[in-house]
């Protein structure tokens, strides 16, 4: 036996190193005096130079893009920009990307499950990258990136420094500090590495506490607008809170009231502040911009409760009346909503809108002393005229609960492409059954339309109401064709068990995507108001909590 050990070893150091098959580093050794190629200013790299990437380059951020997706093909230009504008810096960090379906192996070993996924490099750590939580324009990347190479707060020496960095921006956050080695330091610079929205400073300098009246460790945000600073005292005993500081820098660096636009709403989605109040107006005529002062009146007490935004009827923003059910010619009106439950709520009565009177519905929804109403279209006259029967939010209870029907409903949305495919099979499924009494097949739009009973995560849904008096519901999730539905019914809500129930593959759904690479049937209520229903909202994985608006692509949703 000690023979057939000693002839193995000696057959193993014969054989070396290179007869075991090579290892990244060793293709980066290979490949050390091979050039990786450049597209506008960013490194093109496969699963043979990504090695030689990571030893050459200290800092580098990594795109996996897939040739066929549109987000990526909107990233692409912002990116490029992105790394001339870092290289005009010569800043120490470089951009690469990689062709994800070209190069499998790189996808799988760093769990690339969506496109553009981008993950951050540091010092060669080819193990455990950052996940990109930034922007997708080309200054937003640039200043995330600086942070993570660079200082994420300015270090402030004296009154002249102080005042020069308050003087560049409308928001600037300031911590003093008596000891810069405190773990407090460390927690204010982390959440300064993601809050790229604001400018950070730093100090420990005495004459800099005196000067703006302070005598502990304290945050300050400096603003060009409403009060003007808001201050952090920092816990002595507990700390700085990273989760606390984060929302109140958030909730103080917004405008008392935010006019809603395209450029205004991921900053209102991003306060995470559930509670928004709404002011319609029509901002060309003077007699609804004269409510705006009183509107912005009432908002200082509810600051951090409740967001005041004032909507511009005359605008592009047809997709907010729309979502709460009302139309321009109703301005001026207020409602409230919470982006969390989605309940909306609107004025018991039709009172004018005075500071007095938006307090007052801002305090009756706070303490639940106003019900939430649900959006409904009107009954058509012809609703049950067709095989495929209308349902709206007034008469859904009474045709779906019908003790006496099996009640098969598609939930849909005009604008999904997939309830579009399936629309000629239910309208051949209601065909097939209109002659039995006691089956009803039907539709209702769900964006127009809300229920008390449940909410539509994703459409289509469908959903079988069996007959009898114990309101029972199915949930259907397999196959969308005539002859599956056909079973499905003809066994009283049941598929045979030989069956295969394969929803994703089988059964897809227009979807909201939350998080960079997690597929959820979510209807965002953020996203439908913001009017963009194929964007999603994820929470940053970092510790600036703050919700962000971002394009991905998914394998087998494109």
């Amino acid at each position: 036996m000690d023979n057939q050990l000693l002839f193995v070893l000696l057959l193993l150091g014969a054989i070396g190193p290179q007869g075991l098959g090579k290892g990244p580093e060793d293709l980066s050794e290979e490949l050390s005096g091979e050039e990786i190629p450049k597209e506008d200013g960013v490194l093109v790299l496969s699963h043979r130079t990504l090695s030689l990437a990571l030893r050459e380059h200290p800092a580098l951020m990594v795109e996996f893009y897939a040739p066929w997706c549109g987000h990526c093909k909107a990233l692409a230009p912002e990116y490029s920009k992105a790394a001339a504008l870092l290289a005009s810096e010569s800043a120490r960090v470089t951009l690469a990307k990689v062709d994800g379906p070209a190069e499998p192996e790189l996808v799988k070993e760093f769990s690339v499950e969506g496109y553009p996924t981008l993950k951050f490099f540091k010092d060669g750590n080819r193990t455990h990258p950052e996940e990109y939580t930034g922007p997708q324009k080309a200054e937003g990347i640039a200043e995330w990136l600086r942070r993570r190479v660079g200082p994420s707060a300015i270090h402030l020496e004296d009154k002249e420094s102080a005042q020069a960095l308050m003087d560049t921006r409308d928001v600037v956050v300031i911590g003093f500090f008596q000891d810069l080695q405190d773990e407090d330091v460390a927690t204010f610079l982390a959440l300064a590495r993601d809050a790229l929205d604001m400018t950070f400073g730093l100090t420990d300098q005495p004459q800099l506490f005196q000067k703006f009246g302070l005598t502990k460790d304290t945050v300050v945000l400096f603003k060009k607008f409403d009060e003007g600073r808001a201050d952090f005292p920092v816990d002595e005993e507990l700390g700085l809170d990273l989760r606390d500081l984060s929302r109140f820098l958030i909730t103080h660096s917004m405008h008392l009231v935010t006019e809603f636009n395209s450029q205004t709403s991921p900053k209102i989605f991003a306060a995470r502040i559930l509670n928004h109040l709404l002011l319609f107006v029509n901002q060309t005529l003077a007699q609804h911009r004269e409510l705006v002062a009183g509107f912005r009146e009432a908002a200082p007490p509810f600051r951090g409760q409740v967001l005041f935004v004032v909507v511009d009827v005359a605008a592009n923003n047809s997709h907010v009346l729309q979502y709460f059910g009302l139309k321009a010619e109703e301005a001026p009106t207020i409602r409230l909503v919470n982006v969390e439950t989605t309940k909306k709520y609107a004025p018991i009565s039709e009172a004018p809108i005075t500071s007095a009177s938006v307090a007052t519905f801002c305090h009756e929804v706070l303490q639940a002393k106003v019900k939430p109403y649900l959006l409904s279209q009107e009954v058509p006259s012809d609703w049950d005229q067709r095989p495929v029967k209308t349902l709206v939010g007034k008469n859904f209870e009474q045709v779906a609960f019908d003790e006496t029907k099996n009640v098969f409903v598609k939930f849909y949305a005009p604008w999904c492409s997939h309830c579009k495919e399936m629309a000629p099979a239910w309208e051949a499924l209601a065909e097939k059954y209109q002659d039995r009494e006691d089956i009803v097949i039907a539709e209702l739009d769900a964006t127009a339309n809300e229920l008390e009973a449940f909410t539509i995560h994703g459409y289509p849904t469908l959903k079988f109401f069996p007959a009898g008096p114990h309101r029972k519901v199915i949930e259907y999730k397999s196959t969308r064709d005539l002859e599956t539905f056909s079973k499905f019914l003809d066994s009283g809500g049941e598929l045979p068990k030989e069956e295969p129930q394969e929803p994703t593959a089988s059964a897809p759904k227009c979807t909201y995507l939350h998080g960079p690479l997690e597929r959820r049937d979510l209807p965002c209520p953020a996203a439908l108001l913001a009017g963009d229903r194929q964007r999603g909202l994820r929470l940053s994985a970092t510790g600036f909590t703050q919700w962000e608006a971002r394009d991905i692509c998914v394998e087998g949703t494109r």
